[in-house]
């Protein structure tokens, strides 16, 4: 007997055959436990992913925050590479473009920001004094004492030094303001970097999902949603440097003391949407009443009566000529996305506004007439 039928032989006599009984019936999908049971898991799981979800809120912005900025410095990217150069070779020049924007600030804004604070902290007195020689104010303050309140409590805070510190909380509350401020901001850097880096290979693993017979048409929406980001970044850029040019001459005008380095605190503050012009607002005003009160009054009004025009004159026009977005979509939209996402819905909801536009134009749009 050959060695294969020797092993085949002994093989089915060594296996036996177990019987595990019948089947059963099935499981009663209707009946009500069941029910409850698998919608108490589900329900369990959704809160489990909820909560996750909150606890890593802070990350998710931050990389909002960085993919926005990457597709909006994408076009600059694209256009020095239309030059010849090589994609590396364009993201390390944006990039050195903005490190030297924020060493400038720093190098510009900050030292006098923390000399004409001092000098603001040192006055307060005396301009509240200067307040008493308005007879209205002078009567108000008769009646309620809120002057006489205010210098006390600045001559409390201020005798020894410490209003900055315990405005932020005490020295702990101000290392700690500092350390976040400098981690989210070198966070947010370095997700720019790799994401406006790795772009058209994370735009190409996307399209691979998308059926092959529509890749190219998706393909070209999409690059026309990233132009359109890419164009708010720099419809926002355009508005804020027209903002800051305004500040500058209107702080040359006021004679108030660094006009370009004010300038630049409002171009930056600019860019930040919801904000940003209060920020502005804030720091122009208590730059003015370092000189006197009336000069601080004209400049919160001035900057007050821009803001106005920016808001419903200004951008709306721009956005409309750069996005084809109507005027009414993008204050409308902005207030949609401050309310539901904060500082973060600000910043997106006029690019999401265009994208959407763009899909009605491109994709509903001419459905619809088709049938």
């Amino acid at each position: 007997m050959a060695i294969s039928d020797r092993i085949k032989k002994k093989t089915k006599e060594s296996v036996t055959v177990s019987d595990f009984g019948a089947a059963g019936a099935p499981i009663d999908r209707g009946n009500p436990f069941y029910f409850g049971f698998v919608a108490t898991i589900g329900a369990l799981t959704a809160f489990v992913l909820m909560r996750a979800l909150a606890s890593a809120s802070q990350v998710f912005v931050l990389i909002l925050v960085a993919l926005f900025l990457a597709t909006g410095l994408n076009p600059a990217v694209e256009a020095i590479r239309r030059r010849g150069l090589s994609r590396t070779g364009a993201v390390t020049i944006i990039f050195s473009g903005v490190l030297f924007m924020v060493i400038l600030f720093g190098a510009l804004v900050v030292p006098p920001l923390v000399t004409q604070g001092t000098e603001l902290i040192e006055s307060a007195p005396a301009l509240l004094d200067n307040l008493k020689n308005n007879a209205t104010i002078a009567s108000i303050n008769d009646q309620y004492g809120i002057i006489d309140t205010l210098q006390k409590k600045l001559n409390s805070v201020t005798s020894d030094g410490t209003l900055l510190i315990t405005a932020f909380g005490g020295v702990i509350g101000v290392g700690k303001s500092v350390l976040s401020g400098t981690f989210t901001a070198l966070t947010i850097l370095v997700l720019t970097l790799y994401f406006i880096t790795s772009l058209p290979q994370a735009t190409e693993l996307g399209l691979k999902l998308v059926p092959a017979s529509r890749r190219p048409r998706v393909a070209s929406l999409t690059e026309a949603i990233i132009a359109r980001v890419g164009a708010f970044v720099g419809s926002q850029i355009l508005i804020s440097f027209l903002a800051a040019l305004f500040m500058t001459l209107f702080g040359l005008a006021l004679g108030l003391p660094s006009p370009i380095a004010i300038g630049i605190i409002i171009f930056i503050c600019g860019l930040v949407p919801l904000i940003g012009h209060f920020i502005g607002a804030a720091i122009f005003t208590l730059i003015a009443l370092t000189e006197t009160v009336a000069i601080g009054v004209i400049a919160f009004i001035g900057y007050v009566v821009y803001v106005q025009i920016e808001n419903y004159l200004l951008t709306p026009k721009v956005m409309k000529r750069n996005l084809n977005v109507p005027g009414a979509v993008t204050i409308v939209s902005a207030l949609i996305g401050t309310s539901l996402l904060g500082l973060v819905g600000g910043l997106l909801a006029v690019p999401v506004a265009a994208s959407i536009i763009l899909i009605l134009e491109e994709v509903v749009f001419p459905r619809s007439e088709r049938t």
